[in-house]
């Protein structure tokens, strides 16, 4: 009788174990899936970050090169202004 109680109460303890590892392993499974998708979504957002920046900067680009254009214009028109202000002058 003895040997059939701790042969039970060994099984018991082996299955409840089992049951327990079993768990923690679902429950560690679990936040681990929630910790990558945080994460994956953490660089989802840098990269939309960073492609609205990249569109920003080629957008300041092209705005800088049509300011350059118009002072180069600008430049020569005050040039040829000084040249005809130097004719009267004369």
């Amino acid at each position: 009788m003895i040997t059939l109680i701790g042969a039970i109460c060994a099984i018991s303890g082996m299955l409840l174990g089992w049951v327990g590892r079993t768990k923690a392993f679902k429950d560690e499974v679990a936040s681990e899936a929630t910790a990558d998708a945080s994460l994956q979504t953490d660089v989802s957002y840098i990269k939309t970050g960073i492609l609205d920046i990249r569109v920003d900067l080629r957008d300041l680009g092209r705005r800088m090169d049509d300011f350059s254009e118009r002072l180069t214009r600008v430049e020569e028109s005050a040039k040829q202004a000084h040249k005809r202000i130097d004719e009267m002058k004369e």
